[in-house]
Order: structure tokens, then C-alpha cells, then sequence
């Protein structure tokens, strides 16, 4: 409706089409999200620019696509990009560069890459309690990556009071009974 109204090129319309395939995605109909999204992403481009942030945003849903289909290399290129742009137009502390910043850590945790994701996550959680405030869902999910990249390695004292400070933060913003307290750790 959106395209017969306002055009294939509007924003709306572009938004729609990542909001779609964002949507595919998480009922695992991948080869429709990726049409949606290259051709939001495309059209994002070529009326919005490559960092405008609609644009990074496309790019980012797109890397979570690729990242879910363990399609990694594609993945890290994309998030590269995501987070280089989102770095230039929004800055260094912007939430939407410290979720690509995250993101990208993620990717590399996801492939045993513990040496590059460290540094990432271990930056995120810092800029995210200080630009999003300490109890902010977001700096707790890198806390708890944090985390669970210590576990992963073996780094069971590194790992503990981490996981302790995600799951009493989680439970003083969220309540104990909440969905995200299964997920701490």
C-alpha cells in the first residue's frame, strides 16, 4: 500500500520494507528477508545516502540476517560498514554506533573470535553505562556478553561478578519474574 501511495522510494516505504523482513527473519523465511532488505537497502542509498541512518540501519538488520544464517563473512563486512558509518555521522557514543559496536563483537563471539571480541564488548559496556545509564537494557546485554565471552573462554573469575551485576541489575529494573532474567548468563 505504501509503494502505490507514497512511491517504492519514500522512507516509509523503505522502513516498511526492512520492518517486513525483519519480521521473515525471525519466522526463518531468509531468502524473502534478504530481497526485502537489499532492495530497502538499495533504496535507502539512493534517496537517503549511504550514512544516513536509516541506511545503517538496513545495513545492520541485514548483517543480523546474514549472522543467522552463519553466513559470517558477509555478516562482519556489513557490520563493518554499519558501524564505520554510524561512527563518521552519529559519532563514537551514539547508541545506534554502540549497538553496531556490540553487534560486531557478537558476530565474532558467535565464531570463537575471543581475541577481537573482547575489546569490543569490553568498550561497549564502558560507553554504555556511561552515555545509556547503568541500568539500561542495552548496557546490560553487553554486560551479559561480556560475560558470557569470559565464560566461554574458561575465565570463570572474570565471568562471575559480571554475570552476578547483569542478573541484580536486570532484576532491579525488570523484576525477577521477567522473560530477559532467563537469559542472564
Amino acid at each position: 500500500m505504501r509503494r502505490s501511495m507514497l512511491g517504492a522510494l519514500h522512507p516509509d516505504t523503505l522502513a516498511s520494507l526492512s520492518n517486513l523482513a525483519v519480521l521473515y527473519q525471525a519466522q526463518g523465511r531468509y531468502a524473502e528477508a534478504e530481497v526485502l532488505l537489499k532492495e530497502a537497502l538499495e533504496g535507502s542509498r539512493a534517496t537517503l545516502g549511504p550514512r544516513h541512518p536509516a541506511t545503517l540501519a538496513t545495513l545492520s538488520n541485514l548483517a543480523v540476517l546474514y549472522q543467522a544464517q552463519g553466513r559470517y563473512a558477509e555478516a562482519e563486512v556489513v557490520l563493518k560498514e554499519a558501524l564505520e558509518g554510524n561512527r563518521a555521522t552519529l559519532g563514537p557514543r551514539h547508541p545506534d554506533t554502540l549497538t553496531s559496536l556490540n553487534n560486531l563483537a557478537a558476530l565474532y563471539q558467535a565464531q570463537g573470535r575471543y581475541t577481537e571480541a573482547e575489546p569490543l564488548l569490553q568498550q561497549a559496556v564502558t560507553l554504555r553505562r556511561e552515555v545509556l545509564g547503568p541500568h539500561q537494557p542495552a548496557t546490560l546485554t553487553s554486560l551479559n556478553n561480556l560475560a558470557t565471552l569470559y565464560k566461554a573462554q574458561g575465565r570463570f573469575t572474570e565471568a562471575e561478578p559480571l554475570l552476578q551485576q547483569a542478573v541484580t541489575l536486570r532484576q532491579e529494573v525488570l523484576g525477577p519474574r521477567h522473560r530477559a532474567m532467563a537469559e542472564s548468563g
